[in-house]
């Protein structure tokens, strides 16, 4: 038996834009409103394994748990307890009073203006083309193994390993409620929250481990299909652009609109963990020659002036205490990153128990590298990642379009079809890391992938080919 699970998520981190409405218009450009649904468009199939939907990184909504106020997505900052995490060389004891409540299904940045969908729409299609009803975690109900979605939120900001330890311990407390021990889940995971899933599958709940880890596949005796939708298998080269520029929505930092600041990013351990993977970063010097880059050694960022701390105000954003850790919690994060993304490149014994489908799209421009060159005037460095021209140490002029063949490549607008598909592809003469059983390719926005009708069709169709008892043959393609 078996039950479906969406893993969704919203953009990983998109370019700075300049008003909050502009940012959530390009993730999904237009307001909520109701889709017509013809007799024949609604799903007339009964049995149908449960779906879960699992947000990704900024897709959930945090509260204070001790105040109940909302503080993702706010427009305003909270004045009590921010996105900020506390840090400490104990990556796993870096909490606060932030929980989360639920997914994020749409919201109104300005109280005259329609609200602006991010999950309502496809929560909306699986009530009314797909046939599904909402249930909870909670309480699921006689029927909740069938016929029924489920909402997973939780904080984007922890270790990514972590969640996926709490995505089993659900599973399998939500399976103990339903009587179904034997019950398997497909998944239908969007941006991060494929990493999420890879990541439990892979190992349940297991910690990463000292040495090369070794998957056991303790996870799929939950899972049966994996749909990974825009997710960045490779990392993204806009998590460093994060940690450089920081992640605003307005050009300067108001103190009355929500951004996430390159203090802010500094506690984050899930967007480490975005980091393009050791040996795919593509960097460039000033001569657009390659260079080679760790990512994961701190004295790389030394060397580059992105450290937290040669950053002006890092004296005034972090305590006295925090300004004696910082670097001890930085190498610990990095490392811990290194080794997540280690974990889910492992090349397994043998074929993997369970199949992956690729969904994505490789028709946007999308940042793919990253440009370092000297500013020797200042005698500073300068990281560049947009295909602006500039004249070179030696008076040669760099154009934007030599930059741009150089710099960006097409996928979503925010993961590369590169990264995507990095784990359908193998080295010479090793076995694939994942089984992709499938690909499926649209010309679609990263923040739409979930909400695009064609998509949506082409996925209800496989999931309600699965009837509950029932399985579909391997290596479907679509």
């Amino acid at each position: 038996m078996r039950m479906y699970i969406f893993i969704s998520m919203r953009a990983i981190l998109t370019r700075k834009i300049w008003f909050v409405l502009l940012f959530l218009a390009a993730v999904v450009p237009v307001a909520a409103q109701d889709v017509p649904v013809s007799a024949e468009e609604t799903a007339t199939v009964t049995g149908k394994a449960p779906i879960i939907i699992i947000p990704g990184i900024t897709g959930s909504e945090l509260v204070n748990k001790n105040t109940g106020e909302m503080v993702w997505f706010n427009t305003r900052r909270s004045k009590t307890n921010d996105l900020r995490l506390p840090i400490s060389p104990n990556i796993a004891q870096n909490h606060d009073d932030l929980v989360a409540k639920d997914i994020i299904r749409g919201v109104r940045i300005i109280r005259f203006l329609p609200e602006v969908e991010i999950y309502e729409r496809l929560i909306d299609s699986l009530q009314k083309r797909g046939g599904y009803t909402e249930a909870t975690w909670d309480e699921p109900g006689a029927n909740g193994h069938q016929d029924t979605f489920y909402v997973f939120p939780y904080d984007w900001r922890l270790d990514n390993v972590e969640t996926a330890r709490l995505l089993i311990r659900k599973i399998e407390a939500l399976k103990k409620k339903l009587g179904k021990p034997d019950l398997k889940f497909n998944v239908i995971a969007h941006s991060m929250g494929g990493l999420i899933t890879r990541y439990a599958a892979m190992y349940g709940d297991r910690d990463l481990s000292a040495g090369d880890p070794k998957p056991n596949w303790a996870g799929t005796r939950h899972f049966e299909k994996i749909f990974l939708l825009g997710t960045p298998n490779e990392g993204s080269i806009l998590a460093l652009n994060a940690f450089i520029n920081g992640y605003s929505y307005a050009p300067i930092n108001l103190p009355w609109v929500r951004d996430i600041n390159i203090y802010d990013v500094f506690t984050i351990p899930s967007l480490y963990q975005l980091l393009p993977h050791e040996g795919s970063l593509r960097a460039y010097d000033e001569d657009l020659q390659p260079m080679e880059i760790d990512l994961f050694n701190p004295a790389t960022w030394e060397e580059y002036e992105w450290a937290i701390w040669k950053r002006k105000n890092f004296s005034k954003e972090f305590s006295a205490e925090e300004q004696k850790v910082a670097r001890l919690y930085f190498r610990n994060v990095l490392d811990r990153a290194k080794k997540f993304q280690t974990a889910l490149n492992a090349r397994p014994l043998d074929t993997a128990p369970v199949t992956f489908h690729l969904v994505g799209s490789d028709c946007k421009p999308t940042n793919n590298a990253v440009l370092l060159r000297q500013d020797k005037k200042r005698e500073k460095w300068i990281t560049q990642f947009k295909p602006s021209s500039y004249t070179a140490s030696d008076g040669k002029k760099i154009t934007s379009e030599e930059l741009t063949s150089l710099l960006m490549g097409m996928g979503d607008g925010v993961v590369t079809r590169r990264s995507l598909a990095r784990q359908s592809l193998a080295k010479p003469g090793e076995a694939a890391t994942l089984l992709i059983d499938s690909e499926l390719s649209m010309c679609e926005s990263h923040g739409s992938l979930v909400s695009n009708a064609d998509i949506q069709d082409k996925l209800f169709n496989m999931l309600t080919q699965t009837q509950i008892g029932q399985q579909i043959p391997a290596g479907t393609r679509q």
